[in-house]
């Protein structure tokens, strides 16, 4: 007999032993959990889009107030000799 169909043996034995019994109330159970992990997955989607929303509207404002594409005024005149 070969190492495959003694696999195949063990697999059909196992299978052919009684099931252990299901808890009456697995399937609600399963549903509550389902519905725990979309609720939490669903408000952390929430919670990262709010967050990305806040930044760029705090960059906006701060790009608005500092104007960081500007040329900075220089801190001192050229002098003004030869006039």
């Amino acid at each position: 007999m070969s190492g495959h169909s003694r696999k195949e043996d063990e697999v059909r034995r196992m299978l052919d032993l009684p099931h252990p019994p299901v808890p009456v109330d697995l399937p609600a159970r399963a549903a509550a959990r389902g519905v725990r992990a979309l609720n939490r997955r669903r408000t952390a989607r929430l919670l990262f889009w709010s967050f990305v929303v806040v930044v760029v509207i705090v960059f906006a404002v701060w790009a608005w107030v500092v104007e960081p594409w500007t040329v900075p005024p220089s801190e001192k005149t050229p002098p003004l000799e030869g006039w």
